[in-house]
């Protein structure tokens, strides 16, 4: 049975069998590469090509403070419940007064975004950077801008919390 497997093998691989073959395929391989990068009139797309193949990653940010530079809390006790939103606050609209229970942080994608805090600090976040919210700090954000601010915020939250709480016995000026 074994000769019976052997003896009738596909092509190809009698093909890769034959150790001459495999030299000239390789070398043939290096030519068009470097054909590429020689006569390719944008030389550096044939090596895009590979870079927009391979995985990037980029740390945002790393912390333990809020952007107000106050530590954050230790965890909470007890099973974690994550929660991931995406917000939009149309160009001009302000956020209520409010306060975040729990951590939380997040990008924005879009827009620019000012964060002020009740005791006068302002922060503001421009598209493509990361913010750490304040936790139990009253605080309220502004789209100061004239596009429409897109920001993914993620909370670190247990059943039945609440993400904010609102102040709306402060008046927004």
């Amino acid at each position: 049975m074994h000769y019976f497997c052997t003896q009738y093998e596909p092509k190809s691989i009698e093909i890769m069998k034959n150790k001459r073959i495999l030299p000239v395929v390789v070398f043939l391989a290096l030519i068009v590469i470097v054909a590429c990068v020689i006569w390719h009139p944008n030389k550096e797309a044939c090596t895009q090509d590979e870079a927009a193949q391979e995985v990037q990653s980029t740390e945002l940010i790393r912390t333990s403070q809020s952007w107000d530079g106050v530590e954050l809390p230790d965890y909470l006790q007890g099973r974690p419940e994550l929660v991931a939103v995406k917000y939009v606050f149309p160009a001009g609209k302000k956020l209520g007064w409010h306060h975040h229970p729990v951590m939380n942080y997040g990008v924005l994608v879009q827009g620019e975004l000012t964060i002020i805090g009740q005791d006068g600090k302002t922060k503001v976040v421009h598209e493509g950077e990361a913010v750490v919210e304040m936790v139990n700090t009253i605080h309220h954000g502004e789209n100061r801008g004239t596009k429409d601010v897109i920001l993914y915020m993620f909370y670190l939250a247990q059943e039945g919390m609440p993400l904010a709480v609102q102040h709306p016995e402060i008046p927004l000026e």
